[in-house]
């Protein structure tokens, strides 16, 4: 009678239990689109794709964007020192731009990294206190965070500013790239200066617009 009745269930298919949706205690889905279980073996859910969370807005997707740019750059560089590796040790013939070229990619990379991270909420950070307290409350805690982070972004921004108009003007007001002083002496540090003051700027404005829709509620 038993095995009668279990033939009839599997005859039948899928329950409406198997079919409702599955969801964490703050409403998160934890199935993924084909209605598979969305998470790791211990019912942890898992991020569904890579890319910009919801609250960082339209810049968050063009910052998200813009990461391919600085990944090329990564790529650019590491051909950049293949190619000074056979001229130095092949040929004998070392170039004189080379290394700085390869710091100034890189270095452009790191400091983009920074609103990237931000854009996506992947940047490092203590989550003892946030993970131990329920979803209203860590809303609560999105928006503070964003705010203090978008403050303290524009005081960097306003030591930047300070900071490029030593880098690009001499004393007497005229325009003037900061140079390397090396050999080749190219205007690398000023450039990166001016590319970090832009970017603090964006990173504040990327915190601002994730601040207010934290505190409008708006959903992963």
């Amino acid at each position: 009678m038993t095995r009668e009745r279990g033939e009839d269930q599997a005859q039948a298919g899928p329950s409406a239990e198997d079919d409702a949706p599955l969801r964490d205690g703050d409403g998160t889905s934890l199935r993924d689109g084909d209605g598979a279980p969305n998470g790791s073996d211990d019912g942890t859910p898992v991020r569904e794709a890579a890319g910009p969370i919801p609250e960082a807005g339209m810049l968050g997707r063009i910052v998200d964007k813009g990461g391919w740019i600085f990944a090329a750059g990564i790529f650019v560089a590491m051909l950049i020192l293949i190619q000074e590796i056979v001229l130095r040790y092949v040929f004998n013939n070392p170039t004189s731009w080379a290394h700085e070229t390869t710091v100034f990619l890189c270095g452009a990379a790191f400091v983009y990294g920074g609103l990237f991270c931000a854009a996506r909420n992947e940047h490092i950070r203590v989550v003892l206190i946030y993970d131990a307290v329920p979803p209203r409350v860590r809303r609560v805690f999105d928006v503070i965070i964003s705010a203090v982070c978008a403050l303290a972004s524009a005081f960097f921004a306003y030591a930047a500013v300070l900071m490029v108009q030593r880098a690009a003007f001499r004393p007497d007001g005229t325009f003037r790239l900061e140079s390397s002083g090396s050999a080749w002496d190219p205007v690398y540090p000023g450039v990166l200066k001016i590319f970090l003051m832009g970017v603090l700027f964006v990173l504040t404005a990327q915190f601002l617009i994730m601040a207010v829709n934290y505190a409008r509620g708006v959903r992963r």
